[in-house]
């Protein structure tokens, strides 16, 4: 699969980047090399080698939760207008709605 400058510029349209058409066609050019190499990975013989371990469902096994806590540079309520039960209760972004509305 390659990549075309159509592809390119639709990329950078979704992500409100602008990009010229000079820069798109180098774009172009660096990804199709990218993928000509990933693409070598599937000629690669892996027949020799085991199944990797430690990787399966149960996900990767995670450490203790432990330390002592960062002290912070201001009291906890200087970060946000109103607290209740230890949470931070801010407006809501999308709406900017007050957190007494919400």
């Amino acid at each position: 699969m390659a990549v075309t400058i159509d592809d390119v510029l639709h990329v950078a349209a979704l992500a409100r980047i602008g990009v010229s058409r000079e820069r798109a066609q180098s774009l172009v050019a660096e990804l199709n090399s990218i993928l000509e190499h990933v693409a070598q990975l599937t000629d690669a013989d892996v027949s020799q080698l085991g199944a990797v371990g430690g990787i399966g469902a149960g996900g990767m096994r995670l450490r203790e939760d432990a330390g002592a806590s960062v002290p912070l540079a201001r009291p906890l309520d200087a970060f946000a207008p109103r607290m209740a039960d230890g949470f931070l209760l801010v407006p809501r972004l999308s709406t900017h709605e007050t957190a007494e509305g919400a």
